[in-house]
């Protein structure tokens, strides 16, 4: 019970923080003193939990480094005119037919390119959003096409904040789990994109004319659709020249692509994903000084403090990056990874864990994370602790062979990283929301973030069936060659500690 009241007193404080605007970073070390104070009363070593906690953050260096190289590049790509050249040149193929399944599509893109899912939210999102409601598209569906989109990347870039941290604790190959991620993902895109050409199609024949069907959807939805119209009635009119605001602000040469076409093409050679970002940062500044013709003093300070525009629209879509914008990101993930240590010393999550192995046992891993990681979600608030959470919790239904880590990375991928958005209270939908100004009924309309874990469990489920059949037949023909059951280790970490190992 004590491990019980700890972890719900942990959870209110997150909640409080979430509920009144806070950061939640003072929530979090109040969670690192509840969860020593619970090994003081399991008669813990102080001194052994605070070696294991720094143990802990010491391993997250790596991923921490990452989230610096992030912080520099997208605030150079910023300042180099590289987001603007792609945004003004994708938003020119947005007509009112098409506003909603091309917002998914250029979101989606967007944050394969920036792997993050609030820059591209703030960038090419908030501009899908204006340009979609002032032709008058549903926003409910716009909102929620946008908050897919930028998840898409947000999962399988190699530059994502969340695809780098998922490599460093299950100490598996990014490349390889992005060829996973992009096979397990495919069938859910192609049918989000289905949807949202046929929303795109009853908008259109709704809009032309005059159908029962027509006059209910727009009752059903009036009230959003004022409120978010409202809300970005002025911004829609002032930023439907994309083109010409962005040229007044940056020379768009078609050199400021560059820095973009090198992500990609490192990433198809699979060079290491540090190396890749350290070639588009060089890029970078060499576009800033030469085709922006910035100053050097000015460049230093934005690879800081992040890029902030002089015109105010363009601000309002651009300003952003910088490594003090990754503080929190940084901070978040060091606090959780003593957490680890913590947990490993104290034994904390032992019976917790023993509950998801037995339910792994009767689900697969694959269901096991995914419920897991819904509750980790809606206690967690945020994408980060999700998967940290989801991770530890359950390390006991995989093996540490390659093979096991591989599709613990995978389900960690379809599961905390899409699913957390989702949480209405947490801030990984609830921010890119907000950016765009949509409704939170906006949630409901991002297929792709419930179909890919649906279509998981749903995979899962038939080869778990299929397997069962097989083996049922083969021990009926050959009894005596029945197939003994094999157990999956149990409380691995919390046995033998935690022992971090080096990335590839």
């Amino acid at each position: 019970m004590l491990e019980a009241g700890t972890m719900l007193l942990f959870c209110a404080v997150l909640f409080a923080s979430v509920a009144l605007g806070w950061s939640i970073i003072p929530a979090l070390f109040v969670g690192v003193l509840l969860f020593m104070g619970y090994g003081l009363v399991r008669r813990c070593s102080l001194r052994a939990m605070a070696s294991r906690a720094a143990g802990s953050v010491r391993s997250a260096g790596t991923v921490v480094v990452a989230f610096v190289l992030i912080g520099v590049l997208t605030s150079l790509w910023r300042a180099s005119g590289t987001i603007a050249f792609i945004v003004a040149h994708s938003t020119a193929v947005i007509h009112a037919a098409t506003v909603i399944p091309l917002s998914f599509l250029l979101c989606s893109a967007m944050s394969v390119l920036v792997g993050s899912s609030f820059a591209s939210a703030a960038t090419m999102g908030t501009i899908c959003m204006s340009l979609g409601l002032s032709m008058q598209a549903n926003p409910v569906m716009l909102g929620g096409a946008i908050l897919a989109g930028v998840y898409v990347g947000d999962r399988c870039s190699p530059v994502s904040t969340s695809a780098l941290l998922v490599k460093q604790l299950t100490h598996t190959n990014l490349f390889n789990t992005i060829a996973r991620m992009l096979r397990t993902g495919a069938v859910p895109f192609v049918l989000s994109c289905v949807v949202y050409v046929a929303a795109a199609v009853v908008e259109w024949l709704c809009a032309s004319g005059g159908s029962g069907f027509g006059a209910a959807s727009a009752a059903a939805t009036a009230g959003s659709a004022g409120s978010a119209r409202a809300a970005v009635s002025t911004n829609a009119s002032s930023i439907t020249d994309i083109g010409g605001l962005f040229s007044s602000a940056f020379d768009l040469h078609w050199l400021t692509l560059v820095p973009a076409l090198l992500v990609i093409v490192l990433a198809l050679l699979r060079v290491d994903v540090r190396l890749l970002m350290l070639a588009s940062i060089a890029a970078s500044v060499a576009v800033c000084v030469g085709v922006q013709h910035m100053e050097w003093a000015e460049l230093l300070r934005l690879l800081i403090f992040g890029y902030h525009a002089q015109n105010p629209q363009v601000a309002a879509l651009l300003d952003g990056g910088g490594i003090l914008s990754m503080l929190t990101v940084m901070a978040i993930v060091c606090i959780s990874s003593a957490y680890a240590g913590i947990f490993a010393e104290t034994r904390m999550l032992a019976r917790l864990q023993q509950v998801i192995e037995m339910l792994g046992h009767r689900l697969g891993a694959c269901g096991a994370t995914m419920i897991t990681a819904t509750c980790a979600a809606a206690l967690a608030c945020n994408q980060t602790l999700t998967i940290m959470l989801t991770h530890q919790l359950c390390g006991g239904l995989y093996g540490d062979d390659e093979s096991e880590r591989s599709a613990q990375a995978i389900d960690l991928e379809d599961s905390a990283v899409v699913i957390a958005p989702l949480i209405p209270w947490s801030i990984a939908g609830a921010v890119p929301l907000a950016t765009i100004n949509a409704p939170t009924l906006s949630l409901a309309a991002a297929t792709f973030l419930y179909l890919l874990p649906l279509s998981r469990m749903l995979a899962s489920a038939v080869r778990r069936r299929s397997g069962f059949r097989t083996r049922h037949r083969s021990q009926n023909q050959n009894p005596g060659l029945a197939i003994p059951h094999r157990p999956k280790p149990m409380l691995h970490m919390f046995a033998h500690g935690f022992h971090p190992k080096s990335g590839d």
